[in-house]
């Protein structure tokens, strides 16, 4: 065979063999074939007056020739300054399509520029800004945004020096431009962070000799930015030219301008988004814009890790966690659509960057970043959605890692004092109004189960009730979980020197700056590792949220603490559930009503759902549990009752607190008789859920489900199989075989499709590969008997599935012996398209004369979510007894009419 002939490389992008041809380069070399077209052969005066002659025909003919040269100057640098002249000359609407298509580039394109063209495009925006074009300041602040925090590599450091000499070259015309002096002030104060090392200090040097300039002669304009200009000169402030201006700044305010009154102006004065996001690179901002948009939650872990190996693998990028957090915070401000999906939540991201912390002072800055909002807030002129993030992170880890909590509270408290002492009363009011903004938003809707929980250790509850008597609850008997000394950021001490020695190679924690005296006197540091989970027997706490409860209902569950009799704990949960029917029952006392349940009910969700041996005595007694109540009483009401709804609001309430109950719910239904029929329940569950919708619901359950207690029951079942392939859709089943083909999952093994496919009573496992798809999603994935007997859209969804597996045809030729001609035209039509890619072999002939007929070419149907095909009778008692069984369970669901008629068994050939 010849090789394919090589797809011709471009002169702008990088690509690929693989790589489609990019539209916007094939356009820009098309336009480069004009502009050659009309000056092939021709002197520059001749060339050029061609050129004038074809602009002027319309505006299309104006734009091809502009593009044109515009891209030769990118691909040709001998010919550049010629180019760009003969541009500047033809150009008619002030170079706006130009400047128009640098920003393109600069946005979309910037990362895939071969290095000629890059070199060439800021050489452009170079001459543009030499030549005063208007709107060239808004390319070079495009370009500033393509400068990488926390990253030293070399093509980055060459965009910072050549941007920074642009801007020291072209002074006079910066300084027109009130929104590009504080860009780039931002910008390069943000650098020098991380400009230390010695090779690098010329550069640094450049970097603090403009912002020290740009603060002297325009601080006004510098003021534009607003407090995060106060959080950058800190981290600076240990240079000494830097030092000068950082005194300036807290003690000789009106040296830097008469106008400006004091750092609390500063402080003061809310950052714009504009900022704030000039610190994101485009690709860096489309990465935590979609994960912030498209990610459901639980299913995050692999972009995480796609962004961690990208942009914070390195010791330098500890410092941008400080810009993605305040980018998050200050930003991305989600719409209440998205707020009330199961889209990755903004805390949840925050979380994960600081975890990944590796060095004291990063993780220390990082809090800074998330708490910074909180400082100086003013309900009237900030936003909720500015500080919302780090009152989430500190609940939701409250649980499964409450030393995360007890560390972001623990610098909340201190940094009051010590962010700086003049302003200490400031700090404390800012503070006071975001905790009471955010209970008056429903944020949370009560502080004292953070603020007073037990699982905090004794020092700083006590420091919490000191700071926020009135947040907090009366004290309670704590479970201690030791904790570090908060940092100190004390500003007239500047900042912690981020040049000795910070970062270090343990694996990723989260900690702290400071250091703790033992009661031995000695020193030690305190960092946060990964917390591993860990079964801790204890007994149940539920301290913080009895006092939000009436008295009746307090008297109730503190009953059902006290009694470990199960058949006492059910009269008292019905009594429970009996109040919160009544018509006079406060709906604010639900939460506060589900932590104390699922506190009290946590042991019923450690164990085994699934008796050991399954009879009709076992499975109702395991669905007599005092949670199951709630499910009892569902079960028994209508829709339409006014108490359902409020029953349903309590359980979703509950499944906040402890997910577990949703599969709880799904087993209750299919195990217990009274539940017989009643599975819309589940349905109307998942719809009163945070999450909104079945599908989410049902898929986070079975993962749940699996993970927990009976993997092997349900990767066994050809049920869940078939009731997920009767629900799915084209689009679904895409979905699925990309995943299967870029090998994110898989779903049949080599050595097990035989008994997967064929009509033998065996059942294989999944598995997922590298964790990048949801247990629950392998459900889909395990194929049985009765799949021959499913609808076709069912059969054609399992092969489809098979098929994108690519397992070789000598593993599949003994299946078609188990296949008839007439009754099983889904799968041959399936296996056919994969026998017509190969060539007969003597092997693949004698495989199939050996093969053992097998020894029954039937199984009873079984019921599906979709009407079944007709099926064979039972050749056997054990068949007869099988399909009577079936029957009975069919005779219970309303049928739907057959899609499809199958020819009778007795008819038909083998197909080989």
């Amino acid at each position: 065979m010849e090789a394919a002939p090589a797809k011709p490389q471009g002169r702008l992008l990088v690509s690929t063999q693989l790589d489609a041809k990019d539209e916007l380069e094939e356009r820009l070399e098309r336009c480069v074939g004009i502009v050659q077209s009309l000056t092939n052969g021709l002197s520059e005066r001749e060339a050029n007056d061609a050129l004038t002659a074809n602009v002027c025909k319309g505006q299309q003919q104006h734009e091809e020739v502009c593009l044109g040269l515009f891209t030769l100057v990118l691909t040709e640098p001998t010919q550049a300054q010629r180019c760009y002249r003969d541009l500047t000359l033809v150009n008619r609407d002030g170079m706006n399509v130009i400047l128009v298509k640098i920003n393109q580039i600069l946005m979309e394109k910037f990362l895939k520029l071969q290095d000629v063209p890059r070199t060439q495009l800021v050489w452009l925006v170079r001459e543009l800004v030499k030549s005063g074009m208007m709107g060239a300041d808004g390319v070079v602040m495009t370009l500033l945004k393509q400068i990488a925090g926390g990253d030293i590599s070399t093509k980055n450091l060459w965009l910072a020096e050549s941007v920074l000499d642009i801007l020291l070259d072209q002074k006079d015309w910066v300084l027109k431009s009130a929104m590009l002096i504080a860009m780039s002030v931002y910008t390069f104060l943000r650098l020098i962070v991380d400009h230390g090392a010695p090779n690098l200090l010329t550069l640094r040097q450049k970097e603090v000799d403009f912002c020290i300039g740009m603060l002297r002669e325009k601080f006004m304009e510098c003021l534009l930015i607003g407090r995060d200009l106060v959080r950058l000169l800190q981290n600076v402030a240990r240079i000494p030219e830097m030092e000068l201006v950082w005194k300036d700044l807290l003690h000789n305010p009106q040296v830097l301008s008469p106008q400006f009154t004091g750092v609390l102006q500063l402080l003061t004065a809310r950052t714009s988004r504009k900022f704030l996001a000039c610190r994101l690179t485009p690709d860096m901002e489309t990465k935590l814009l979609f994960m912030t948009s498209r990610v459901r939650f639980g299913q995050q872990k692999r972009y995480q890790d796609w962004f961690q190996r990208q942009y914070l693998s390195t010791a330098e990028s500890q410092s941008l966690r400080c810009d993605l957090i305040r980018y998050i915070c200050g930003v991305v401000h989600p719409s209440n659509e998205v707020l009330s999906s199961d889209i990755l939540p903004r805390w949840a991201i925050i979380g994960w960057l600081l975890t990944t912390c590796t060095s004291n002072v990063a993780a220390s800055n990082a809090k800074l970043a998330l708490f910074y909002d909180w400082l100086f807030f003013n309900p009237e002129k900030d936003s909720i959605m500015n500080i919302e993030p780090a009152i989430l992170v500190m609940h939701h880890s409250m649980k499964p890692h409450p030393a995360i909590t007890a560390t972001l509270l623990d610098f909340m408290c201190r940094i009051i004092p010590h962010f700086f002492p003049p302003l200490e009363s400031q700090v404390r009011q800012g503070v006071f109004n975001s905790l009471t903004f955010i209970m008056e938003k429903r944020v949370l809707a009560h502080l004292a189960p953070l603020f007073d929980n037990p699982k905090l250790d004794r020092e700083l509850r006590s420091m919490l009730r000191e700071r926020f008597p009135e947040f907090c609850s009366s004290p309670s008997p704590p479970t201690e979980v030791k904790m570090e000394e908060a940092v100190s950021l004390e500003m007239d001490n500047h900042m912690l020197d981020k040049e000795e020695g910070c970062y270090d190679n343990t694996e990723a924690a989260f900690s702290d700056d400071e250091e703790e005296v033992n009661n031995k006197g000695k020193k030690r540091e305190f960092r946060f590792h990964p917390i591993k989970e860990a079964v801790v027997e204890e007994p149940a706490d539920i301290t913080p949220w009895l006092d939000q409860l009436d008295d009746t209902m307090k008297e109730k569950v503190q009953q059902l603490q006290k009694t470990s009799d199960t058949e006492t704990q059910c009269e008292v949960m019905q009594e429970i559930v009996d109040l919160i029917l009544e018509e006079d029952f406060d709906s604010e006392q639900m939460s506060a009503l589900a932590s104390c349940l699922a506190e009290l009910f946590k042991d019923h969700f450690r164990g085994d759902v699934l008796p050991e041996e399954i009879t009709e005595e076992s499975l109702e007694e395991s669905v007599s549990k005092p949670v199951c109540l709630v499910f009892r009483n569902l079960v028994t009401m209508q829709e339409d009752n006014s108490g359902f709804s409020v029953l349903l609001d309590m359980l979703a309430e509950f499944y906040q607190k402890q997910p577990k109950i949703g599969y709880h719910l799904l087993y209750y239904l299919k195990a217990s008789k009274a539940a017989n029929g009643k599975m819309m329940l589940y349905e109307s569950f998942a719809q009163a859920t945070a999450l909104g919708d079945l599908h989410t619901c049902l898929m986070m359950d079975m993962k749940a489900c699996q993970e927990d207690d009976f993997p092997d029951e349900t990767l066994r079942s050809g049920e869940l199989l078939n009731m997920i392939v009767a629900v799915i859709d084209s689009t679904q089943l895409q979905e699925l075989m990309c995943h299967v083909m870029m090998g994110n999952l898989v779903m049949f093994r080599k050595d097990s499709v035989l008994n997967i496919l064929s009509e033998n009573h065996s059942y294989e496992y999944c598995a997922v590969i590298g964790q990048r798809w949801t247990v629950s999603s392998c459900l889909l994935l395990v194929s049985t008997v009765q799949s021959l007997d499913w609808e076709t859209f069912e059969q054609y969804s399992t092969w489809q599935l098979f098929l994108a597996h690519s397992i070789p045809l000598e593993t599949i030729i003994p299946i078609l012996q188990h296949l008839k001609y007439k009754e099983h035209p889904e799968a041959l039509s399936c296996l056919l398209l994969q026998l017509r890619r190969e060539k007969p072999s003597e092997e693949m002939e004698y495989e199939d004369s050996q093969a053992k007929p097998p020894k029954s070419r039937r199984k009873a149907p079984a019921s599906s979510p979709r009407s079944r095909k007709g099926a064979a009778p039972p050749t056997n008692n054990e068949e007869e007894s099988a399909s009577s069984s079936a029957s009975e369970e069919e005779d219970s669901k309303p049928k739907a009419p057959k899609r499809k008629r199958k020819g009778s068994s007795a008819v038909g050939s083998d197909s080989d």
